[in-house]
């Protein structure tokens, strides 16, 4: 008798997210095993429970999957799973803590797409800004750019430690070359500007950022990505379903919206997950391929 697909979902928060659970079970698992509270300290005697209770052929239809909040944390998780495999008994991984390294992956694509295109420049020639550049999604932002070659920054609304503390770390965890930046007032956000060839606007849902008057001081910008599905938009002038639009800018630039990445997004999740699914070997997956097949998919 055949094995049945499972797909394990280790998760830190009080809640495994119903995304992931709709998106693993519409990409063909059959069975769903949800974990919530998991602790790091608990990954290696779940990973090895997981291993070690089925055959080769089970080991095959059998996959892990990292969520989450907190996209340290977990990086840590993946690297606990994968020291407790035992060859030939280990299983593949996909880590997409809230998302974030899907829709990181996704809104640096597309905006490298763009710039390839309207531009006729790569990544490594420009500075990027990452507004709401501390949290989940903008922190996997800044890394997958800054791995890309751009010289980026991200940006706190409140304050320059944050910004820095978190460009330190994730410079130490990823080799990545960012810097910290502050930019609470449109002074502040104009001065940032000036100099900037892309923005990145990943910041809280339903609050615009920057707005007409400050894009106005954009005099470099070329392109600018933004995750906001919720009115009103994260940068003005950009709609949820803008692919490209042109922006009131000096230059001008041009813009992508949230529903043209998270169709990217939507459809990245979706690959990484057959790709658990379906492979022979092995594969530990993080924001580092998601950004790989996402270019390949734009």
């Amino acid at each position: 008798m055949p094995k049945r697909s499972i797909l394990h979902m280790f998760d830190p928060m009080p809640n495994n997210s119903p995304f992931d659970i709709n998106m693993a079970l519409d990409t063909g698992f059959e069975v769903l095993m949800p974990y919530n509270n998991v602790k790091l300290d608990s990954i290696h005697g779940l990973t090895q429970d997981v291993i070690f209770s089925r055959s080769p052929s089970g080991i095959k239809r059998t996959g892990i999957f990292i969520g989450g909040r907190d996209i340290g944390l977990s990086m840590d998780m993946i690297n606990s799973a994968k020291q407790a495999m035992v060859p030939p008994f280990e299983v593949s991984i996909l880590a997409d803590p809230s998302g974030a390294f899907t829709t990181a992956a996704a809104l640096v694509a597309c905006v490298e797409k763009e710039l390839k295109e309207k531009h006729n420049k790569d990544l490594t020639d420009c500075k990027a800004l990452v507004f709401g550049g501390t949290g989940p999604v903008g922190i996997a932002t800044g890394v997958i750019a800054s791995l890309a070659g751009a010289s980026t920054s991200l940006v706190d609304h409140m304050s320059i430690d944050t910004a820095n503390d978190a460009a330190k770390e994730y410079n130490r965890r990823c080799q990545s070359t960012l810097t910290g930046a502050i930019a609470g007032s449109d002074e502040e956000k104009s001065l940032l500007l000036a100099d900037a060839d892309i923005i990145f606007c990943t910041a809280k849902a339903g609050i615009q950022v920057l707005n007409s008057e400050v894009l106005t001081k954009a005099e470099q910008l070329k392109v600018a990505g933004d995750v906001n599905a919720v009115p009103p938009a994260g940068i003005a002038g950009i709609g949820a379903n803008d692919n490209g639009v042109t922006l009131d800018t000096p230059m001008p630039a041009t813009g992508v919206g949230a529903l043209t990445i998270g169709n990217i997004k939507y459809k990245l999740q979706h690959k990484l997950l057959e790709l658990i699914l379906d492979t022979d070997k092995p594969v530990y997956l993080d924001f580092r391929d998601a950004f790989s097949m996402a270019q390949k998919i734009v």
